[in-house]
């Protein structure tokens, strides 16, 4: 599917779905990490991560559209659209959209890059940035941290 084909969907499911027209943009964004979609407030455009597609088919795909819509429908008529807001949990139900996208499992298999480990009571940390040992300590007994790779 690329970005065309993408626009074609999310305006049949508007009409569909909504019975209103979307008239803005609908892009796969692949800097997506953690999110299945999302609904741009300033330029009211929807971003779609292109990973669900890959991972969990057209389907899945359908259902974030349809909750970035409700998003986008409830934002246009002044209504709530934050996931919290009556307003758009009663829109979800009657679509038929999920409050939340399946997790895409290559993106949970990363290993943390970083390993330290402290010296005194030999606790280990996984972390996925560098820390500078220098400035911290453990957090269980308080002695130096060293890197391990």
């Amino acid at each position: 599917m690329d970005q065309q084909q993408l626009q074609v969907l999310v305006e049949e499911l508007s009409s569909k779905y909504f019975n209103k027209p979307f008239t803005h943009k609908a892009v796969f964004n692949n800097r997506l990490r953690s999110t299945g979609g999302r609904y741009m407030l300033s330029s009211h455009n929807i971003e779609i991560n292109p990973k669900q597609l890959d991972e969990h088919g057209r389907e899945a795909i359908e259902g974030i559209i349809k909750h970035e819509l409700c998003h986008y429908h409830l934002h246009l008529e002044g209504k709530g659209y934050r996931h919290r807001d009556q307003d758009f949990r009663k829109l979800l139900k009657q679509v038929g959209a999920p409050r939340f996208c399946t997790p895409i499992p290559s993106l949970k298999t990363q290993k943390p890059l970083h390993l330290y480990k402290c010296k005194e009571c030999l606790q280990r940390f996984e972390r996925k940035r560098r820390m500078d040992t220098k400035k911290y300590v453990c957090g269980k007994c308080g002695g130096r941290i060293k890197q391990l790779n």
